[in-house]
């Protein structure tokens, strides 16, 4: 077989000899610098040709390393931040404008100014616990939720279009429970961003597979679409497609599969706004609302004279003309950017748009930085569905859309989208602290505050608390003395000699025998003491050394002092007999004889433990057989 020829100007394959003779060539220091040609972040993105520096700046894992010279948007925390702030000032801005949008409709309909406001204030304290408890949970609770979430949303969609369900303006979407209206369709944006994630990330190994990409994901979503739909609500439709679209170009749909979900999508979509005539009533009005200014093009006309009328800086807040009644329909609703550009002017609505671009530069980024599969899902579905709705909503205001009646999210009054829009934006900064440099950093910050937590509480404690919680710790206390059982005793000094048997620090000390205890009870009881035997007046090496390394008497009684520092409880009626066996130890050697030789040599070796010596008989008592059977004990003894 002829060899494979290579066509001019193509790259060599992983297996030709051009492939691996060609030496890689070394940055030069200034790119080095960079970053041009290092793999950088979470995912391994090299760097391409021309490209300054790269996309993701790798974050120092050195604990405590100071973060001041990163840029600000590749600091760890800077999704944290982004997603924060942006989320706060728009849910602040909302708050205000529902209040000064309202005002009037709200005194004409309930008898006064603040109701409306009370209200979307309430759904907003509501809403701010979840938030906060969704930024703390882990991830794995959102995959817990996401199938039992969905169940719920199927039944309440279910509900919805049976006799419980409530209908307002021409519409059946809400359950009415007691004074509170619920919205299902709202909740049903969320199971299918958490549902759709988990699905995909299960089914991950088998995603090359193009059938298993649409099968079963693209049915449910097309069953919820379809109960949202029967109630009717076109755009929460558009919505609802929109999160299935990002998922699954997240998730690596091929070009084809792509292309072909979008079209079948616009044609059904075509085929249900033309059999509805009210659907095709509002796009005969987008395409010239002043065709018929006092009928279908009222609400359009109305909401381009607001934004003509505000100009570059607004009326001023309050100051607008189309809240009043009978002007501008749904102005604290769907139309409230309307009011925002009457009375903030062009400025105002363009501070709206940078936030959601802001807000959703944040989410994707989250999405980009992390390493888990449900996280990156989980978190471009929310942005998708959040960017999504702003963009419809925002285009039908200005009149580059046709109007389908959906909220503008933190902004407009309402509170099940208010309620379940704060949730996903908790979910988000959730999903940004567990990105891998955050969580490091995170982790570090906890460390620390733990050990001034600690710290200060031995302040507060002082200085003899500190130093008993040192002892029962097992630690020395500032200023201590010799070690003792229960940490260094005050007042002493740690013994210089070399360590003993098992690495000890001192010798290991004489114990009492049970000679001399039984001596000592037998005393007490009026009886004749046994004397010990001949091997017990040998006195042990490590006895010897301890009593000419001592000079001087040592002091009797009841815990009486050791060489090197240490005091133990002596035996009870056995004190003086010891006392003075120590003193007759110190000036003979273990035969009775004057011991002349020099003291032994004190060696940092390691030596095997002694076995358990019985002390010598004191002066004050002969043995028998010494003294022929006669003991010469003193006239009071005994």
């Amino acid at each position: 077989m002829a060899p494979a020829v290579r066509r001019p100007g193509t790259r060599p394959g992983p297996g030709e000899p051009g492939r691996e003779s060609r030496p890689r060539k070394a940055p030069r220091p200034d790119e080095a610098r960079r970053g041009v040609g290092r793999v950088t972040g979470p995912f391994p993105l090299p760097a391409r040709p021309g490209q300054r520096r790269p996309v993701l700046r790798p974050v120092p894992d050195t604990p405590g390393a100071s973060l001041a010279r990163l840029p600000l948007l590749e600091r760890p925390l800077a999704s944290y931040y982004l997603l924060g702030s942006s989320a706060g000032l728009l849910l602040l801005l909302g708050l205000v404008m529902v209040l000064s949008a309202s005002n009037v409709r709200s005194y004409a309909a309930f008898g006064s100014s603040y109701t409306v406001f009370v209200r979307q204030a309430t759904w907003m304290g509501i809403g701010l616990p979840v938030l906060l408890a969704a930024s703390r949970a882990p991830s794995q609770v959102f995959r817990r939720i996401a199938y039992p979430l969905m169940g719920v949303t199927l039944l309440l969609l279910l509900a919805v279009l049976s006799p419980l369900g409530v209908a307002s303006n021409g519409a059946q979407r809400w359950l009415g429970v007691g004074s509170v209206s619920l919205q299902p369709s709202e909740l049903a944006k969320l199971a299918l961003v958490l549902w759709s994630a988990d699905l995909l990330t299960r089914k991950r190994r088998l995603l090359g597979d193009w059938k298993h990409l649409i099968v079963p994901i693209v049915p449910v979503t097309a069953v919820v679409g379809g109960l949202i739909m029967l109630q009717p609500d076109m755009g929460t439709t558009i919505v609802v497609f929109a999160v299935l679209f990002v998922v699954l170009w997240v998730v690596g749909t091929p070009g084809r599969v792509y292309a072909g979900l979008v079209g079948a999508l616009a044609l059904v979509g075509t085929i249900l706004a033309v059999i509805e005539p009210y659907r095709l009533e509002r796009l005969m009005s987008y395409r010239d609302p002043f065709q018929d200014v006092q009928g279908k093009g009222w609400q359009a006309v109305q909401g381009i004279y607001a934004l003509a009328g505000g100009g570059w800086f607004g009326e001023g807040l309050g100051a607008s003309k189309e809240k009043w009644p009978n002007l501008l329909p749904a102005s604290y609703t769907d139309f409230i950017l309307a009011i925002i550009g009457e009375e903030l002017g062009l400025l105002g609505c363009l501070v709206v748009v940078i936030l959601f671009g802001v807000f959703g530069y944040a989410g994707l980024r989250v999405a980009h930085r992390s390493d888990n599969q449900f996280v990156r899902l989980a978190a471009a579905g929310s942005t998708g569905w959040i960017l999504t709705q702003a963009v419809v909503n925002m285009g039908a205001v200005v009149g580059l859309l046709p109007i389908t009646g959906i909220p503008l999210p933190l902004v407009s009054f309402g509170g099940s989208s208010l309620v379940l829009t704060m949730f996903s934006i908790g979910m988000l900064l959730a999903f940004a602290r567990s990105e891998p440099a955050a969580a490091r950093l995170l982790a570090e910050r906890s460390r620390r505050r733990k050990e001034v937590r600690r710290q200060r509480r031995q302040e507060r404690r002082g200085p003899d608390r500190a130093r008993l919680a040192g002892r029962r710790r097992g630690a020395a206390p500032p200023g201590a003395g010799a070690e003792t059982g229960e940490g260094i005793r005050p007042g002493t000094e740690r013994p210089q000699s070399g360590r003993g048997p098992r690495g000890t620090r001192a010798s290991p000390r004489p114990r009492a025998s049970r000679a001399g205890e039984g001596a000592g009870r037998a005393k007490r009881r009026g009886q004749r003491p046994v004397a010990p035997s001949d091997a017990s007046n040998r006195a042990s090496p490590n006895q010897e050394t301890q009593g000419q390394a001592s000079p001087g008497p040592v002091n009797s009684g009841k815990g009486a002092t050791r060489s090197g520092g240490r005091r133990r409880a002596a035996p009870a009626g056995d004190g003086v007999r010891q006392a003075g066996d120590r003193r007759v130890d110190a000036q003979r050697g273990s035969d009775g004889r004057q011991a002349g030789r020099p003291p032994a040599r004190r060696t940092t070796a390691r030596r095997a433990p002694q076995p358990r010596q019985a002390p010598e008989p004191g002066p004050y008592r002969r043995r028998p057989q010494d003294a022929g059977g006669v003991s010469d004990e003193p006239p009071n003894a005994g």
